[in-house]
């Protein structure tokens, strides 16, 4: 007599089925399954009524959890129905590969094979010999569409594919994989073991490519060999929730499947399994507004049927049932297929862990953070619109910005739609099983979220080895409300504001500051130290930057450095608030840049148009600058540099030059009096420039240039403006939607709150 030997596939809901059929037969005294042994302590939990898979057994490196490997497990997996059945028979499981201690060891020293991974893949060869050109439909015929009804003997399916493995690893090889030597030598070595405790009435459940190996007749010494010296590492374990796109072959997971979905399903429904998803089916269109009746789910049935039929398939299986959506209930359309694939085929269900598995404090801080704020982790994206005006809302944002901070990104902040106020947050929130790890990394920082956190900044900022890291380091610690943070950042960055000399640093870093303390004002957080510096670096700015624009710059320095202006000019209207005469300044810098030759016509053009804006520049002057830049002594290309950083982007100076005939003509006349050569080397500049303006700008500034000065309508032109606009403001009407305009760009309740901003 020899021990029962169950081959399996991972996450297979036939051999889970078959799994438990032959266990009830056989009534073993033990059970062996695949797995670290290290597990064995943390098995009682399966049975635990809050533990829902899909879970996977995580073991990281006990002083480095970074370096981790996880064992997952669904519903529909043969070795979770082992363990379940094992608890409920009141015998032992255990696990038998080989330890996690060695595992993680021999990843450190480089070597991260898969423990899944064969050069052959046997299910393609057996498949191919069947005369089935696709491996998941030859198992789904032979193995998940065998009748669920009782058969003489259970186990004899696990005999032939036994013997099906043993002749694919005699034409084969073992897979040239000396990792998996390794790991059978172990299991044979805990197989021994329990035939001196149980003699042979126990079970192994195991993938079936091992079950050759665990029947060989090697002798104890040759596998106290193979696993002798093995390296070792100290390693921790715990329960993790998992999810099925997780278990996804898709996803990068060795022994994945391409449809967990569909298979958890498959397990679940033993009765009329086809017709119960296709009625899942046609649930989740009609939550997507289609329009799906009781009479497309019978036809779609009795599509897939017919295909299946005509296909000598047993029952019909997922390729059929997806075609007879298609057919049936898309019209024909890949598009509401596609979202049938992702959420029901693959699917986001996420499992749970009870609370006594064991984890990091930083772990059990965050859950309790977690259910007081009501944030429940899912494993299907959602967007979480947050009011910081509210107090739960703000310790949320707190929460997430904290846990960015830790390299745990939960959440992703993005775009707000409903409103530009700082007072408004969107957030991106979906767990993945790998942010477990995460948390387990982020636990030698502190015990709980906040601690962590701030002895994180801290450390950041000490090895900070530039000053833009540094500044968005207190930007993000400010989003935190990280306070005691904050004084070892600003000390930091203070230090290298002081020592750094390069202008486009300086400039790039300023403007993460002035957001800064503005963030600190919605947030009522304490930024007064922040300003200060805030200051500092803005008037180093304003003595550096005239002369590193003058400096002999190329296009791609001149470009960089344009960018810069802008940002600091951002930068010094939200300083300006606490510091009156910098604006001042820094219009005089920007004066300086306009009317110096040797800046770049690009960064001259874009002071020209930001003072201009601001109200500091003449409609005259302007014109007069212009003239000067496209005058026909300078450089064609230095003249569309100009043009670009005055007119370009999306700052409006499409509409400039509608309703400004003049500069509009300046820009008419150098084009059309530069010469071929000229013109051909200007034109892709130009284009970008006048590319990205709206269409309709575009139309209406071809019409002007159409009839162009003294024609038809050039009377039109010199006294009525350009088409559909007046020739001058008409006061009256502007009036009557002042308070219009008032309500519309006020705050939202009348009340403070940010960047709501009021009209003055």
């Amino acid at each position: 007599m020899s021990p029962l030997l169950l081959g399996v596939r991972h996450h297979g809901p036939g051999s889970a089925r078959a799994v438990r059929a032959a266990l009830d037969a056989a009534k073993p005294a033990a059970v062996l399954i695949e797995g670290p042994p290290e597990g064995d302590a943390l098995l009682a939990l399966a049975a635990d009524p809050g533990m829902r898979p899909p879970v996977a057994l995580l073991a990281h490196a006990a002083d480095d959890p970074g370096r981790a490997a996880f064992w997952p497990l669904a519903g529909f997996s043969p070795e979770w129905i082992a363990i379940r059945w094992a608890q409920e028979a009141g015998v032992p499981v255990r696990f038998m590969d080989l330890p996690a201690a060695h595992t993680l060891a021999r990843r450190e020293d480089g070597d991260g094979e898969d423990s899944d991974s064969v050069r052959v893949d046997p299910l393609a060869v057996l498949a191919e010999t069947a005369g089935y050109d696709d491996p998941e439909r030859w198992w789904e015929d032979v193995v998940e569409h065998r009748g669920t009804g009782a058969v003489p003997d259970p186990a004899a399916a696990f005999e032939a594919l036994g013997e099906a493995m043993g002749a694919l690893r005699e034409a084969y090889g073992d897979g040239g994989q000396a990792r998996d030597l390794v790991r059978e030598a172990y299991m044979r070595q805990r197989m021994r073991a329990a035939r001196k405790e149980f003699g042979d009435a126990y079970a192994v459940v195991c993938g079936a490519w091992h079950v050759p190996a665990l029947r060989a007749g090697t002798t104890a010494a040759a596998d106290k060999a193979l696993l002798t010296g093995l390296p070792k590492v100290k390693v921790e374990t715990t329960w993790v929730p998992w999810t099925h796109r997780r278990l996804a072959r898709a996803g990068g997971y060795g022994a994945g499947i391409t449809s967990p979905g569909w298979y958890a399903h498959l397990f679940a429904a033993r009765d009329r399994p086809v017709e119960r998803w296709l009625t899942r089916v046609a649930g989740l269109l009609r939550e997507e507004g289609r329009q799906v009746s009781p009479a497309h789910v019978i036809e779609a049935v009795r599509l897939a049927e017919t295909l299946a039929a005509m296909r000598g398939r047993p029952l019909s299986g997922l390729t059929e049932t997806l075609e007879a959506v298609r057919a049936v209930m898309c019209d024909g359309s890949e598009v509401p297929l596609a979202l049938i694939e992702d959420r029901l085929v693959v699917g986001d269900v996420l499992g749970e862990v009870p609370d006594t598995a064991p984890v990091v404090p930083l772990q059990r801080d965050l859950t309790r953070r977690q259910r007081s704020l009501r944030l429940k982790p899912e494993a299907q994206d959602r967007e979480l619109e947050l009011d910081l005006r509210k107090e739960t809302d703000a310790a949320k944002s707190l929460l997430l910005h904290r846990l960015r901070l830790l390299g745990i990104d939960w959440g992703i902040p993005a775009a707000s739609r409903g409103s530009t106020g700082t007072f408004r947050e969107t957030w991106r929130l979906r767990w993945e099983p790998e942010l477990s790890v995460r948390v387990a990394e982020a636990g030698i920082w502190g015990t709980t979220v906040l601690a962590a956190a701030t002895a994180k900044a801290e450390a950041d900022a000490a090895g900070a080895a530039e000053l833009g890291e540094v500044t968005a380091l207190a930007e993000r610690c400010l989003l935190a409300g990280l306070s005691e943070a904050l004084p070892a950042v600003l000390r930091a960055l203070a230090d290298r504001a002081a020592l750094d000399t390069d202008v486009a640093r300086l400039a790039k870093a300023l403007p993460a500051l002035a957001r800064s303390l503005r963030y600190g004002d919605v947030r009522g957080t304490d930024a007064a130290a922040l300003g200060t510096v805030a200051a500092g670096l803005a008037e180093r700015i304003c003595v550096a930057l005239p002369p590193a624009c003058a400096a002999g710059l190329d296009a791609d320095a001149a470009a960089e450095l344009r960018g810069h202006v802008d940002g600091v000019h951002g930068a010094v209207g939200l300083l300006a608030d606490t510091d009156e005469g910098l604006r001042e300044r820094w219009s005089a810098v920007l004066s300086t840049l306009a009317g110096r030759e040797a800046v770049p016509g690009l960064i001259r053009g874009r002071a020209v148009r930001l003072l201009l804006d601001d109200g500091r520049l003449q409609a005259e002057e302007t014109a007069r600058l212009m003239g000067l830049a496209l005058s026909p002594a300078g450089e064609p290309a230095d003249a569309a540099g100009w043009i670009e950083g005055f007119a370009g982007g999306s700052s409006g100076g499409g509409t400039l030059l509608v309703h400004d005939e003049r500069l509009l003509g300046l820009i008419d006349s150098w084009l059309t009096g530069a010469s071929e050569r000229a013109f051909t080397d200007v034109l892709p500049l130009l284009r970008r420039t006048f590319g990205a303006y709206e269409p309709g700008v575009n139309r209406t500034l071809g019409e002007l240039v159409r009839r162009g000065p003294g024609g038809s309508a050039g009377s039109a032109r010199a006294g009525a403006g350009a088409e559909g606009f007046g020739p001058e403001l008409d006061e009256v009407r502007a009036d009557a939607v002042v308070e219009l305009v008032r309500m519309l760009l006020s705050p939202v309740g009348g009340g403070g709150g940010g960047g709501g901003g009021g009209v003055a």
